[in-house]
């Protein structure tokens, strides 16, 4: 598998879940989006960020609307009660299942 699939494969959930943190804060646009996430050190292109909002949106999960920004329509995106839902429950998870990566038993060397 190549690296940069098995990134996606590994990270693309936790890409999800920042995106519906930020949308649950404010208002988020894609580009903040990429420049977020670079922040973070994830390289993501348009043509991959698009799509993911879309789905989320169409999974009820983002809703989004255009404004006119300085004469630029811009598409803003806002978490839902079910994306806030969501987001709750995979809080919940992520904290359980990352407090065993990294606070339970060193198994490096099983």
């Amino acid at each position: 598998m190549k690296e940069k699939k098995l990134d996606r494969d590994i990270f693309g959930g936790l890409i999800k879940l920042h995106i519906l943190y930020h949308a649950s804060k404010e208002k988020v646009f894609g580009l903040w989006i990429i420049e977020e996430l670079r922040r973070h050190g994830y390289e993501m292109s348009p043509g991959t960020l698009y799509p993911t909002l879309h789905r989320l949106e169409k999974r009820g999960y983002l809703k989004s609307e255009k404004q006119n920004i300085k004469g630029k329509i811009r598409r803003l995106y806002s978490i839902t009660p079910l994306g806030g839902k969501i987001l709750s429950q995979a809080k919940s998870k992520v904290r359980e299942l990352f407090g065993e990566l990294f606070d339970g038993p060193d198994r490096e060397n099983i």
